[in-house]
C-alpha cells in the first residue's frame, strides 16, 4: 500500500503544479515540462517519508524473491534444461575435436622428427 500512496501523492503534486503554473499563464508543452520538474523537486523534499516506506516494501519484496530462487514455469524449466544439455554437448564435442586435432598434430610432428633423424643419420 505504501507504493500506491506514494504514487498517488506524486500524481497529486504534479496536478497541483500543473494547476498553479496554468493559473500563472504557462501553456502548451512548456507547462507540462515545467510542472513535471517542479513536482519532482517538491516530491523529493516533501515526500521523503512515503518514498522511504515504498522503498522498504520494494526491498523486502526483492529479498523474498531472491531467497525463494527462480520462479519459472515447468515448461520454461524444461526448455532451460534442454538448452543447457545442448550447450554442454556442443562444448564437449568441441573439446574432443580439439583434443583429437592436438593428438594428430603431435603424431605428425613426431613422425616428421623421426623422418628427419633417419635422413640426417643416413648422410
Amino acid at each position: 500500500m505504501p507504493i500506491v500512496t506514494y504514487s498517488v501523492l506524486r500524481l497529486g503534486l504534479f496536478g497541483a503544479c500543473l494547476g498553479v503554473l496554468y493559473w500563472a499563464g504557462l501553456g502548451g508543452w512548456l507547462l507540462v515540462v515545467v510542472a513535471a520538474f517542479a513536482a519532482w523537486g517538491v516530491s523529493y523534499v516533501v515526500l521523503a517519508g512515503p518514498r522511504d516506506a515504498a522503498a522498504v516494501v520494494l526491498a523486502e519484496r526483492a529479498a523474498r524473491r531472491a531467497a525463494s530462487g527462480p520462479q519459472l514455469p515447468r515448461s520454461a524449466q524444461a526448455d532451460a534444461a534442454h538448452e543447457d544439455a545442448v550447450v554442454d554437448a556442443a562444448e564437449n564435442h568441441a573439446t574432443e575435436n580439439n583434443a583429437a586435432k592436438n593428438d594428430a598434430a603431435k603424431n605428425d610432428a613426431a613422425k616428421n622428427d623421426a623422418a628427419e633423424n633417419d635422413s640426417a643419420g643416413g648422410r
